[in-house]
Order: structure tokens, then C-alpha cells, then sequence
């Protein structure tokens, strides 16, 4: 069973990121809509909102404050049991797919629920005790890969 916490510092990176990307996409949008240029205006006004969606919903993820954010994770060879925020847990037991990224920070889990609802989640290095914890379920993860 593996615990996992709020990445502040991950936080801070996509706070670095989504902050000036929505701000200087929303001021593209303003300068082409009093540029009497509407359709790149409502263009860069969509891709502003969309970055400040997604933005706030990466954010909300790691910092686990969703209701729908894991805060555990139990590995098994036959499934993977994920305790929600809500209090729900989730066990991911037909076409369960592990995949990690290049750099090694995250990785992402997929599955279907015993319900039959298909289940995708995020995890991040900074989201785990320390660098072993993460390092053991990736580990245990290869399984599904």
C-alpha cells in the first residue's frame, strides 16, 4: 500500500507554466479583438479558457483536492486498488495498462473498474514518499505494461 501526498513542487512548475500561458493567450485575444480581428480573437480566447481548465484540473490533481484524486495505491498481479479523496475505492481489474514517460517523473494507469467504467489517472514522482516508494511501484507496475 502506498500513500501519496501533495507535489507542492510540481504544483509550482505548472503554476510557472499555465500562468503565462493563459495570461499572454488572453491578451493576444484582447489585442485581436480591438484589432477588429474577431475570428483569431475568439481562436486565442478558446485557447485561453482551455489552458485554464486544464490548468486548474493538473493542479487540483496533484495537490489532491479533486474528490476523484487517488490518495492510495495497492498493486497486485491481478489488479490495482486506488482509495479516492471521496472515500470510493477503485479497483482496476480488466485491461489494465501501465505507462511511464521518458524522464522518469510520472506515469499513467488505466483500467476498467469492476463496474465496467473505464478508469484513467496520473501519478507523480513528487506525489510519493520519496524516490524508492515511486521507484517500487513503478516496479510492480511493469506487469501491466
Amino acid at each position: 500500500m502506498f500513500e501519496l501526498s501533495q507535489d507542492r513542487k510540481g504544483v509550482t512548475w505548472d503554476v510557472l507554466m499555465y500562468v503565462p500561458t493563459v495570461v499572454g493567450l488572453g491578451i493576444g485575444a484582447l489585442m485581436f479583438w480591438y484589432d477588429k480581428n474577431q475570428g483569431l480573437a475568439y481562436l486565442l480566447f478558446f485557447l485561453a479558457c482551455f489552458f485554464l481548465f486544464q490548468g486548474v484540473h493538473r493542479i487540483l490533481g496533484r495537490m489532491l483536492v479533486l474528490p476523484q484524486s487517488p490518495v492510495s495505491l495497492d498493486v497486485s498481479r491481478q489488479r490495482v486498488s486506488l482509495a479516492l479523496r471521496n472515500g470510493e475505492v477503485v479497483e482496476l481489474v480488466k485491461n489494465v495498462r501501465y505507462f511511464s514517460d521518458h524522464a522518469g517523473k510520472s506515469f499513467g494507469l488505466t483500467g476498467m473498474d469492476m463496474m465496467g467504467s473505464k478508469r484513467q489517472y496520473v501519478f507523480h514522482k513528487g506525489q510519493f514518499a520519496d524516490v524508492v516508494a515511486f521507484g517500487r511501484v513503478a516496479d510492480a507496475l511493469k506487469v501491466f505494461a
